[in-house]
């Protein structure tokens, strides 16, 4: 059997290529909007794809199916309950797609969405027994998908349940393969680790110790995790018409009035950049979630990156996620607009003046375990609909963990105008850690 997993590390999202070398087959599962290190793998094995399979509809990347369709021919087989608009092979329960001695074995597993499918697959050459299973977004490493992604979430979180107990019918060497690592929007707990064994996770996933149904949609029906950017539009995406590929990113010399959105780091950034434009460091984590995070559906959008290079990687990133409105990438640009950054010390000094109000742009429940005295907390990803709000005599600083998403948040309220200064180095841990004052949220009855 050949089998190789590819994760993008931005997204948290995995694909897998298997199939028989001896045969020359491969089938694809769950493959990205970028197919050509698939397609770079497979040639380099002499594999030929005969099918791409999708566990479902996914909501927070855009699947290469369509390209993989249009581009080299190869069929699509999803579950019907997706309701998709391009032809496709439908997956039944209990259906079986062979190539040579390896098969994959379907089991409809509804949940985080209605048409989901797990996938057990065998290397007949060696037993009869599956090797490991495709689990997509069901069972996820440490963790069980969202309930609330395609369905009300409790409905969801019913289906999820039992799903859950047909995937721990499995034996307990059978390794666990997930859509999902962490880094995704997908789920909260989950481990970094990219497989795991059902056994393992029978004894250690916390979504798998809840035995009783009702305590299990109790507490996953709950979850209010920020929902994938662009979700609808993602969702709208992969289940067609069929998408090709793009054009190649052109350079220009103005934006045009597109909004510039700047990939290049934090601190180049402040130091100069194009008035108006929007930093998203390309080199930090979930660069792609973030830009989607902060950008406008249908929004206009002009590269300023450090190379040609970062800007076509930068446009792989923002395609991943539904962002095709790229007008090309800026070249030569006049960078005369700056960023005032400060540092813990200084913010002190500002607070205890009265002379600057400070956004704490971390998500809520991160907020909760401590906070700076007299900050108002708007997520970074809310920061640019509530801009209008935080205009004033007085500057803003912006704070979070480490300084990224302060950085992201100061560059957004730059681009309307206010006075912005991100504490680049440094967050409210580091303020704890000093020695200074953070209070705690703290429900009745704690």
């Amino acid at each position: 059997m050949f089998f190789r997993q590819f994760v993008d590390d931005d997204l948290g999202c995995a694909s897998y290529l298997i199939g028989d070398e001896k045969a020359g087959e491969a089938v694809l599962v769950d493959p990205a909007y970028a197919i050509e290190p698939y397609l770079d793998e497979a040639n380099r094995h002499g594999l030929t794809l005969c099918c791409v399979l999708e566990t479902h509809t996914h909501a927070d990347h855009v699947s290469g199916h369509g390209r993989l369709a249009i581009e080299h021919g190869v069929p699509i087989r999803i579950h019907a309950a997706a309701e998709p608009t391009f032809g496709f092979e439908a997956l039944d329960d209990g259906l079986e797609i062979c190539t040579g001695d390896v098969s994959l074995s379907t089991l409809h597993t509804p949940g985080h969405r209605p048409e989901h499918c797990c996938f057990a697959v065998t290397d007949h050459s060696r037993a009869d027994e599956p090797w490991l299973v495709l689990t997509g977004d069901s069972l996820l490493v440490g963790d069980a998908a969202r309930p609330d992604l395609a369905v009300q979430a409790r409905e969801g979180a019913q289906a999820l349940f039992h799903s859950l107990q047909r995937l721990l019918e499995l034996p307990d060497g059978v390794e666990v393969y997930p859509g999902h690592v962490a880094g995704s929007l997908c789920g909260a707990g989950m481990s970094s680790k990219a497989s795991s064994t059902v056994g393992f996770e029978r004894r250690f996933n916390r979504a798998l110790g809840i035995r009783d149904e009702y305590d299990f949609v109790a507490e996953t029906a709950a979850v209010r995790a920020a929902r994938p950017p662009n979700l609808e539009r993602i969702v709208e995406l992969n289940c067609g018409p069929l998408l090709g590929a793009q054009p190649p990113l052109e350079p220009k010399g103005e934006p045009e009035g597109a909004t510039v959105l700047d990939v290049r780091p934090a601190q180049t950034f402040t130091e100069g950049h194009v008035e108006g434009a929007i930093n998203v460091p390309l080199e930090g984590s979930s660069f792609a979630t973030k830009a989607a995070f902060v950008l406008s559906p249908g929004e206009r959008i002009v590269l300023q990156a450090g190379s040609p290079e970062e800007a076509r990687r930068a446009a792989r990133g923002l395609n991943a996620v539904g962002i095709f409105e790229l007008s090309g990438f800026l070249e030569n640009s006049k960078t005369p607009a700056r960023l005032q950054a400060i540092d813990l010390p200084e913010l002190r000094d500002l607070l205890e003046r009265g002379s600057i109000d400070l956004i704490d742009v971390r998500e809520k429940d991160e907020r909760d375990g401590g906070y700076i005295p007299g900050s108002r907390n708007i997520p970074y990803r809310l920061v640019r609909a509530c801009a209008g709000e935080l205009a004033g005599d007085r500057p803003v600083a912006t704070i979070c963990e480490s300084g990224a998403r302060a950085a992201i948040a100061a560059s957004v309220l730059a681009a309307a105008g206010i006075d912005a200064r991100p504490v680049l180095h440094g967050g409210v841990n580091d303020w704890e850690a000093d020695g200074r004052q953070t209070v705690k949220f703290r429900r009745c009855g704690n």
